[in-house]
């Protein structure tokens, strides 16, 4: 295993090549036989391969917006929806190219059977990669090291990837370190969870020296100094973490991007949300839209807009009760819209009115937000840019998933923000919103 590991990005790059090869191939074919002279002024040769290499460059960007390239990382399931999600969207879109170029609606049939045959080529293709990563890369035998009792919960995550992790012994930080340091060296890497202080810095200097592969459950310090920036003072290098949000540029383009969003949202699904309007009228003639107190940047109260999908007055005693996946109170439409997210989508008022943002940790109620504070004080950390109609806790957790791993990815997300960290968020949302309960799994 070790002596293929130098060569793994070279495999994956050639093996991505192959797919986007013949997914390209499938295309020249369409578009030779059924649209390049159907168009009403035909192009030249060098105009084609334009079309062509557009269509490669759009099936490698939505690849890599949803992860769909990353061999022996995600699961095949999860490589299926990335790859089949991308596709799709990539053939809508050509589709609508080839029509501009052709100043009509073309046929749309060729596109379902390229389509239905891109389909075909990308299960193919995971079926053999993951057959060639296995015999190439086994699972890591792995050792644990662990400060309290929460390991168990990262334990059982990492078990589920039977086909990456092999999780051979479990020691607790108490024992002697000359026993840890020769437990580590039996196995191809450790995993350091809930340690703090002066040992774990022996431990990771310990596996860098000895070249193992260490897997590290960050603490909020760790991410904080993740998002810090490289400086020089003369001949001593420092890290400077600015602490404070995002920058102005930031917020100004996030916020013109915001306002667009919203409004070509609003004008979009209108006619679904009349659809979901008429739908929640016709289930228990309540309210259609629900209001709600949530917290945003800087602790401003807003309310927030939902599709109600709760019988009326669930909390009559006005004690804030998290709603859980068998929840009675959970109406029939109520429990469709919740598991497509779709009672979401009023929140593009929100977004336009400013109280919110289209990416960001998503607003937490007063109570709520109090009762975390006095267990995770840091918990207020997420207060330093708007609330956000979807996340990255939201497009990479479960419902289940803790407050404090919640946490952590919302300040992930804050410390290395960017607009394109967003794009891809949004379409990971879609994704969530097409398969949901699907947890993304992208481990390396």
């Amino acid at each position: 295993m070790k002596n293929n590991e130098q060569y793994k990005r070279i495999i994956s790059f050639f093996s991505s090549m192959v797919l986007l090869v013949c997914l390209a191939g499938v295309f020249i074919y369409i578009w030779y036989e059924y649209y390049s002279d159907a168009i009403v002024l035909p192009f030249y040769r060098r105009g084609n391969w334009v079309v062509i290499f557009i269509y490669m460059i759009l099936t490698l960007l939505f690849f890599k917006a949803y992860g769909g390239l990353k061999m022996g990382y995600l699961k095949r399931s999860d490589m299926l929806y990335s790859q089949s999600i991308s596709m799709v969207a990539v053939n809508i879109i050509t589709y609508f190219q080839i029509s501009v170029i052709g100043r009509d609606f073309m046929k749309v049939i060729p596109m379902i059977y390229m389509t239905l045959a891109d389909l075909i080529i990308i299960a193919g293709w995971i079926f053999c990669n993951n057959r060639i990563y296995l015999k190439l890369y086994p699972p890591r035998k792995l050792i644990i090291i662990y400060g309290s009792q929460n390991a168990a919960t990262l334990t059982n995550k990492m078990s589920q990837r039977e086909d990456k992790y092999m999780i051979c012994e479990s020691v607790s930080i108490k024992e002697d370190f000359a026993k840890i340091k020769a437990e580590i060296g039996k196995y191809d890497g450790a995993i350091i969870c809930d340690i703090s202080g002066q040992l774990r810095n022996d431990i990771i200097k310990y596996c860098f020296e000895q070249s193992k592969r260490i897997y590290i459950s960050p603490k909020i310090s760790d991410i904080i100094i993740r998002g810090g920036e490289d400086i020089r003072l003369f001949d001593s290098p420092l890290l400077l973490c600015r602490n404070e949000g995002l920058s102005f540029d930031q917020r100004l383009f996030k916020r013109i991007f915001d306002i667009v969003f919203s409004v070509v949202g609003l004008v979009v699904l209108s006619p679904i949300m009349l659809i979901i309007a008429l739908a929640i009228k016709i289930d228990d003639g309540g309210d259609i839209l629900y209001k709600q107190k949530r917290l945003t940047i800087g602790g401003k109260e807003f309310y927030v807009y939902k599709f109600r999908s709760m019988i009326q007055n669930a909390e009559k005693d006005g004690v804030p009760m998290l709603a859980t996946t068998s929840d009675s109170r959970i109406t029939r439409v109520g429990r469709f819209l919740r598991k497509c997210r779709l009672d979401e989508i009023p929140q593009l008022i929100n977004i336009l009115k400013g109280d919110m943002s289209v990416v960001g940790p998503r607003p937490e109620r007063p109570e709520l937000t109090e009762k975390y504070e006095k267990e995770m004080p840091e918990f207020r950390y997420r207060l330093k840019v708007k609330a956000g109609l979807t996340g990255y806790a939201q497009v990479t957790g479960v419902y289940d998933t803790t407050p404090y791993d919640k946490l952590k990815m919302d300040l992930m997300y804050i410390e290395r923000y960017s607009m394109i960290m967003d794009l891809r968020l949004i379409l990971m949302t879609v994704k969530t919103m097409i398969f949901p309960g699907k947890m993304n799994s992208d481990e390396k």
